[in-house]
């Protein structure tokens, strides 16, 4: 009996595994370059930071420009590690305007991208 509660306690702890240990830094620049639209030697990560299940970077284009990047990851003996797509988002750039196109609707109005 004892047994089976230490096999459970382990495979909760691996299935809870940390970014650190699942978020690989080729993951990262795989899904950078496609978040960003650029081949994979054209910027450079820095900053990484992981915390739980989500690890923090910043990505510098060759070009010089910084963009704030997220991605996280999860481990599963079903599927093994997984990291989902980068969220990335232009440093010093504030979110978008509003639009005055004429097809605004109810839900551009509350995301905000209309007036």
């Amino acid at each position: 009996m004892n047994t089976k509660k230490i096999v459970v306690a382990v495979s909760l702890l691996t299935l809870s595994a940390c970014a650190s240990m699942v978020v690989k830094e080729d993951d990262i620049v795989k899904k950078t370059a496609f978040a960003l639209g650029l081949e994979k030697s054209s910027f450079t990560i820095s900053d990484r930071a992981d915390d739980g299940l989500q690890t923090t970077y910043i990505a510098t284009t060759n070009a010089g420009k910084k963009y704030n990047c997220y991605v996280e990851g999860s481990f599963s003996f079903g599927t093994g590690s997984v990291v989902t797509d980068a969220i990335c988002s232009e440093m010093g750039k504030s979110g978008s305007k509003p639009s005055t196109d004429t097809s605004c609707n109810a839900l551009l109005k509350k995301a905000g991208k209309c007036k």
